[in-house]
C-alpha cells in the first residue's frame, strides 16, 4: 500500500522537475512565438532591423533608453525620427493593436532578455499602467 502512495508521489515531483526545467532553458516562450508572428517580418528573427531602414533592436541604446515608450510603440506604432545607435530611422512602425497587454508585456520580456540584450524585466502591472497612460494621450 504504502509502495502505490509513494510512486505516483515521486511521478508528480519528478515531472514537476521537467516542466521547471523545461520553463529554465526558455523563459521567455510565448514572448518569442509573439516576436515571430507580429515583429520578426520587419525586425528580423535575430533583432538585427533592416539596415537603414528599420533599427534593429538588439544592443539598441534607443530600447535600453526608452523602456517607458515600448508598449505604446508596440501597440500604437512609431512615425516620425528616432536614433538607434547613432543613426537615424524614419520608417513608420505599424500599430499592433490587437495584442493584449500581457502579451505586449511578454514581448517586451523576450526582446529585453535576446540578442544579448540586458535590460531587465517588465512587469506586467508596469506595462498594463504605461498602456492605459498612452490611451489617456492619445484620445487629448
Amino acid at each position: 500500500m504504502r509502495f502505490s502512495l509513494i510512486l505516483p508521489l515521486f511521478l508528480l515531483a519528478a515531472s514537476g522537475s521537467a516542466l521547471l526545467a523545461g520553463c529554465e532553458g526558455q523563459p521567455y516562450r510565448q514572448g518569442q512565438i509573439l516576436y515571430q508572428n507580429f515583429c520578426a517580418n520587419c525586425h528580423m528573427d535575430d533583432g538585427s532591423g533592416l539596415q537603414g531602414n528599420i533599427p534593429p533592436l538588439a544592443g539598441s541604446d534607443f530600447l535600453r533608453q526608452n523602456q517607458e515608450l515600448i508598449p505604446c510603440i508596440i501597440r500604437y506604432g512609431q512615425e516620425g525620427p528616432i536614433v538607434v545607435n547613432g543613426k537615424t530611422y524614419n520608417n513608420p512602425m505599424a500599430a499592433i493593436p490587437q495584442l493584449s497587454d500581457i502579451e505586449i508585456t511578454n514581448i517586451i520580456n523576450y526582446i529585453n532578455h535576446s540578442w544579448g540584450n540586458d535590460f531587465g524585466y517588465v512587469q506586467f502591472e508596469t506595462a498594463r499602467q504605461v498602456l492605459k497612460g498612452c490611451e489617456k494621450n492619445r484620445a487629448r
